[in-house]
């Protein structure tokens, strides 16, 4: 089934299906009902599944919609991975599933995703969860850049093997370097959006460093979140666990759905 056929059902069916955009189509799953319709975005190279515990706790008084991003999951590869692309598909899942004021729950990249997006469309975001993310911090020196590209090089035959667990990309070595230095580019110049932003945005922080990091860099980045509490009152700690960036979602999940809750009763959409 595609968008187009989805169009024959109310806005709020459930519905798996392909939503074409560009040169590709997006694997999306919606559970449908009345609830607040809750989209999730996914961490740079990973599947829509690592939702799940998120999803069971929060129960089915949520609308929840997941999809995979190009050449994840079970989406279509294409030519383009960029961020830009990545806002695009946001925006043709919320067109296709008629949602038009989502609250967004990202991990990590998603979570730059979802602050960005917002920042764009202020009007029409209820909230954004960052599940530890987005901080105002990236690498952008070519020794640490090279670092990035050294460290996919030594994965590249890792990379497809990791893929069907929904923790790599189906791409080259060098495209998931590119993703990855065009992310932390976007988080170095991250701190004026995050100062002004307009939206709330409920911050699930974790602990310990993540791969490919080394000596506190993660702790480094988190440490600059407190400023941007002080300065900005649409910025909210919501809460830090214990868990590492990796397995935040799936050891740390009640701490996330709780976010979402708190978000939703802030922005007088309760869910009972």
């Amino acid at each position: 089934m595609t968008a187009s056929s989805s169009s024959r059902n109310s806005k709020h069916s459930a519905w798996t299906g392909m939503v074409p955009v560009d040169d590709t189509a997006l694997a999306v799953a919606d559970t449908g009902g009345p609830g607040l319709p809750v989209v999730y975005l996914n961490g740079s190279f990973a599947g829509r599944r690592h939702w799940r515990n998120v999803i069971a706790d929060l129960g089915p008084g949520y609308r929840h919609i997941t999809y995979d991003e190009r050449a994840r999951g079970k989406s279509k590869r294409s030519a383009d991975y960029s961020f830009q692309a990545c806002l695009r598909d946001l925006d043709a899942v919320l067109a296709a599933r008629g949602v038009a004021r989502p609250l967004l729950v990202g991990w990590s990249y998603g979570a730059l995703l979802g602050v960005c997006w917002a920042d764009r469309n202020p009007g029409r975001a209820l909230g954004v969860v960052g599940v530890d993310g987005p901080y105002p911090v990236g690498w952008t020196d070519e020794a640490d850049l090279e670092r990035v590209r050294k460290l996919f090089r030594r994965l590249r035959f890792v990379l497809p093997l990791a893929a069907p667990l929904g923790l790599t990309a189906r791409m080259s070595a060098a495209r998931h370097a590119e993703v990855a230095i065009e992310a932390h580019a976007l988080h170095a110049a991250l701190g004026p959006v995050l100062e002004e932003l307009t939206v709330p945005v409920r911050y699930v922080v974790a602990s310990g460093d993540h791969m490919g990091d080394a000596g506190g860099e993660m702790d480094r980045a988190r440490a600059t979140l407190a400023p941007l509490l002080a300065r900005n009152p649409n910025l909210t700690m919501s809460a830090k666990v214990a868990s590492n960036h990796e397995k935040v979602l799936a050891e740390d999940s009640p701490a996330v759905a709780q976010a979402v809750r708190e978000l939703a009763a802030a922005v007088g959409r309760e869910v009972g």
